[in-house]
C-alpha cells in the first residue's frame, strides 16, 4: 500500500537491521566507521544496551527494573541532529527525524550506509529487519471523541467518565503471510494549551525475524513488505478528518 502526504506526522523513522558479527569484530572496528561518514555525521556518541523488567511483590507497587548490558556500539549524528547512523555489535540502524520526505529518499540513504557498515563489519548473517515510524498527530482541541481522528484507540465503558488525561496502549498484530509482526504503541503527550492541540503518539514498529544473507536483495524486498504493512495499519487507523491535518 502506497501513501503520501505533503505534511506527514512522522516525528522519527527508523530502519533497523540486526546481525550476527564475526567474533573478531569489536568496538574499535565499529568506531572506525565514522571515518567513512564524518563529513555527514561528525558527532559520535557511545551507545549502551539496556535490559528492563517489571518486578511484582505482594504488598507493594510494581517496580521497574533496568540494567545496562554494557557498551554496544556508536551513534553517529549529523550536525543538525536530524539523522543518526547506528553501528552496533548486534546490527545497524538509520534514524531520520522530522522532516521526513518520502520512502524512496529514506530507504536509499539507509541502504547506502548499510552497505558501508556491511563492508566494514562483515556480518555473517542478518537475523531481523524492522521499520519503526513514530507519528505525532496534533489533534485540534476541543474535540468530543478520539475516534473523530483515530480509530485504533482505547474504549471506556459507557458507565465511566468519558474524559482521558492519559493512557498507554500496546497492541501486537501478526501478519503471517509475510512473516511479520507489528508492535503498535499509543499514548498522548502533554497538551499544548498555547496552541490548543493534543499530541497523539502513534508508534508503529513492524519487524520480521528471519535469516538473510547480508548482501541479498531479499532484505530490501522484505522492507518493502514491511512498509506496506505499516501503511496498512496507519491508513486504516486514521479518519478522513485526521488526514486533512497532513495536507
Amino acid at each position: 500500500m502506497q501513501i503520501s502526504f505533503p505534511n506527514p506526522p512522522i516525528a522519527e523513522a527508523v530502519l533497523d537491521i540486526r546481525v550476527n558479527l564475526p567474533k573478531d569484530v569489536n568496538l574499535d572496528i565499529l568506531a572506525s566507521f565514522q571515518e567513512q561518514i564524518k563529513d555527514q555525521f561528525p558527532i559520535k556518541k557511545d551507545q549502551y544496551s539496556w535490559q528492563g523488567g517489571l518486578q511484582i511483590k505482594a504488598g507493594s507497587a510494581p517496580e521497574v527494573m533496568t540494567s545496562s548490558g554494557g557498551m554496544n556500539g556508536f551513534l553517529f549524528h549529523s550536525s543538525d541532529n536530524k539523522k543518526i547512523v547506528q553501528a552496533r555489535l548486534d546490527g545497524f540502524a538509520f534514524n531520520k527525524l522530522k522532516p521526513y520526505s518520502n520512502w524512496d529518499v529514506f530507504s536509499r540513504e539507509a541502504k547506502y550506509y548499510w552497505e558501508a557498515y556491511r563492508t566494514l563489519a562483515k556480518p555473517t548473517n542478518v537475523i531481523r529487519v524492522a521499520l519503526r515510524y513514530i507519528n505525532r498527530i496534533e489533534i485540534p482541541m476541543p474535540f468530543k471523541d478520539f475516534k473523530e481522528y483515530i480509530l485504533t484507540v482505547p474504549d471506556l465503558a459507557p458507565g465511566l467518565p468519558q474524559e482521558l488525561s492519559g493512557f498507554f496502549t500496546q497492541l501486537v498484530v501478526p501478519k503471517p503471510e509475510i512473516q511479520a509482526t507489528a508492535l503498535i504503541l499509543e499514548t498522548m503527550d502533554k497538551i499544548d494549551e498555547g496552541r490548543k492541540v493534543l499530541p497523539f503518539i502513534f508508534d508503529i514498529d513492524v519487524s520480521c525475524n528471519n535469516l538473510f544473507e547480508p548482501s541479498s536483495t531479499e532484505i530490501w524486498d522484505k522492507f518493502e513488505q514491511l512498509r506496506g504493512f505499516k501503511n496498512q495499519i496507519f491508513v486504516n487507523s486514521v479518519t478522513a478528518k485526521a488526514k486533512e491535518l497532513f495536507q
